[in-house]
């Protein structure tokens, strides 16, 4: 499905509203959001797909930790977690879908969530990931609409998945890129969200399937900003640029560019590879917080003082200009 598709077909539902239903379907926003009482609302979210490493434990890690990510990005808590699992049951052995589920169920854990069930249906396809519900204060929800012109733009996890799995499944990746992406891909976004809940943030989302580009875009066109982005700020994994020159891009970049590529202004070379990783289609990505200067340059600073595993980097700024323009410099 193309970026826009299911937005585009949910518009032409006739979806109920409630005055309590703080974020629904039709927003683009990363979950629903319902308040229950002046102190609590419910965070809902739901994401699996088909395998992006080989191992089974990592798979359901990476698989765990990107369902997880929805809810942090909207300033939540996990609280409860629900198992969706499509297995072909008559073609592997069941061991595969156990290590699986207990790759799942350790991230669960990590996030503080509890398991409490799920529903497997058998398929010819292999696919895992995880219905969650959080919860978050109603006034402290954070959209992905609320960046403000003067605001820095903090990245908290590199780039190159996408074209770094493209490259393993090619048989060109060096020994340890897998192990390399896998510990990208299952690291919770926990700790960045915790830190981005005492500065105040504007606005935030987690970098999925569009890739940079992309949610930059939704982010902007939301809040009725532009933003410019300073592409050598960019945290990218190692070899991700010399893949990405080599022409090894995932088709979801090349989708992403058809989308995306109008609302882009950039002065990078042509035929410049960063372009192309910008577009990459990223899974369990990092957050993409949009905060006041003092704000993103203290989380930050407590991230670089922490055993923080990851690349991370304060990327761009919110500037006034046509809705939903990305500048790339």
């Amino acid at each position: 499905m193309s970026p826009g598709d299911l937005d585009h077909i949910l518009c032409g539902l006739d979806l109920p509203t409630d005055p309590n239903l703080i974020v629904g379907a039709t927003t683009g926003e990363d979950a629903g959001v319902y308040r229950l009482n002046d102190d609590t609302a419910l965070i809902q979210t739901v994401d699996f797909f088909t395998p992006i490493v080989d191992d089974p434990y990592q798979f359901g890690q990476v698989a765990a930790a990107n369902a997880l990510s929805d809810v942090y990005a909207m300033g939540g808590k996990p609280l409860l977690a629900m198992n969706l699992v499509c297995f072909p049951i008559k073609e592997m052995d069941r061991s595969i879908l156990k290590d699986i589920l207990r790759g799942g169920l350790d991230k669960i854990k990590e996030a503080g969530a509890l398991l409490v069930g799920g529903h497997s249906i058998e398929d010819s396809e292999l696919k895992y990931g995880l219905s969650i519900t959080g919860v978050v204060h109603p006034s402290r929800v954070i959209l992905n609409s609320g960046a403000q012109v003067g605001d820095r733009l903090l990245l908290t996890k590199p780039l190159g998945t996408g074209i770094l799995s493209t490259a393993l499944k090619g048989g060109v990746a060096a020994k340890g890129t897998e192990a390399m992406i896998t510990t990208v891909m299952a690291t919770l976004n926990r700790e960045a969200a915790q830190l981005m809940q005492t500065i105040g943030p504007h606005a935030c989302t987690d970098i999925t399937g569009f890739g940079l580009v992309g949610h930059l875009y939704e982010m902007a066109l939301a809040s009725g900003v532009a933003i410019r982005i300073d592409s050598r700020a960019v945290p990218v994994l190692p070899e991700t640029l010399h893949f990405a020159s080599m022409g090894i891009i995932p088709e979801g970049a090349h989708k992403n560019k058809a989308f995306y590529g109008q609302y882009m202004k950039s002065s990078l070379e042509e035929m410049d590879p960063m372009e192309m990783v910008l577009l990459d289609p990223q899974t369990s990505g990092g957050l993409l917080i949009a905060a006041s200067a003092d704000g993103v340059n203290s989380i930050a600073e407590r991230l670089g003082k922490r055993n923080y595993p990851l690349d991370f980097g304060i990327i761009g700024e919110v500037i006034a200009g046509p809705p939903g323009t990305i500048e790339i410099v």
